[in-house]
């Protein structure tokens, strides 16, 4: 009776393996383990391909001009969480999406994140050098025409949701998923006039896919039971879609300032693409 019990319990395995094969050789696995840290690039190759200006616009942004406004908490189902669903420091993305535009020779960024630290700086470099009578002077601090505001205006969670389930003798999988959105708001301003020149907005979908798979078996004239279970669960990274949202803000701040002749490239067949 003992030996029956094992091959049964290694049927259900079997037969469990077997059922839920065909949906689960559809995905990858969610995760791939590397033993090195990855320097990363931008997702937008159209951005880092676009063709570089007469003349670079200087642009700043500001750590307050571009935050999170939504307040939105990390979802979680069993207890509540503190923390937030989008990052505190949206600023780095648009930074680095306007310094690799063209890469590199779009925009010059200049630096007003850490400009409270780069102002002492300077003050040490200049007490210094009058200490000890050194004529040299710094050179002065580039100023922007330019600045870039808005922020994460809008993150939605399950938006959309549904699966697709089956069972056959004890035998079943099921495969869910859910949409949540994130919304960002870009405006370029004119220093000189105050004047908003461009304001975009976009949209990107944030998908999260769950599979599993069970089977249960009565043994022994039904008095045990063997139950087993496993699944997968494949969330897209909220960073990503956030960068992936910004960089494409970029690239149509880009194409409407191009279309706007408020700056221009040599490229006449891309400029002719991009004004229509």
């Amino acid at each position: 009776m003992e030996i029956q019990q094992k091959l049964l319990c290694l049927s259900v395995i079997f037969l469990s393996s077997c059922t839920n094969w065909s949906i689960l050789n559809n995905y990858a696995p969610p995760i791939s383990l590397t033993k090195q840290a990855e320097v990363g690039s931008l997702i937008n190759k159209e951005l880092a391909d676009i063709g570089k200006p007469f003349i670079k616009p200087t642009i700043a942004v500001y750590p307050t001009s571009f935050t999170d406004q939504t307040g939105q908490r990390r979802s979680n189902s069993s207890y509540a969480s503190f923390s937030t669903a989008i990052t505190q420091a949206p600023h780095a993305f648009l930074i680095r999406a306007l310094k690799h535009a063209s890469n590199g020779d779009f925009f010059d960024v200049v630096e007003r994140v850490g400009l409270d630290n780069l102002t002492k700086e300077r003050q040490l470099i200049r007490s210094t050098r009058k200490d000890f009578d050194e004529e040299e002077k710094l050179l002065p601090l580039a100023f922007a025409g330019l600045i870039m505001e808005g922020g994460v205006i809008g993150y939605e969670s399950n938006i959309k949701s549904g699966g697709l389930g089956a069972r056959y003798l004890g035998i079943g999988g099921q495969k869910e998923y859910r949409q949540d959105t994130v919304t960002v708001s870009l405006r370029t301003v004119s220093v000189s006039t105050g004047k908003v020149l461009i304001e975009v907005l976009t949209t990107k979908t944030i998908l999260s896919v769950a599979i599993s798979q069970d089977a249960f078996r009565f043994i022994s004239d039904g008095t045990e039971l063997v139950e087993i279970e496993n699944g997968m669960v494949e969330n897209e990274s909220v960073n990503i879609a956030l960068q992936n949202a910004i960089e494409t803000a970029v690239l149509e701040t880009i194409q409407l300032g191009i279309k706007n002749n408020y700056w221009s490239i040599p490229d006449e067949e891309a400029l002719a693409a991009i004004r229509g």
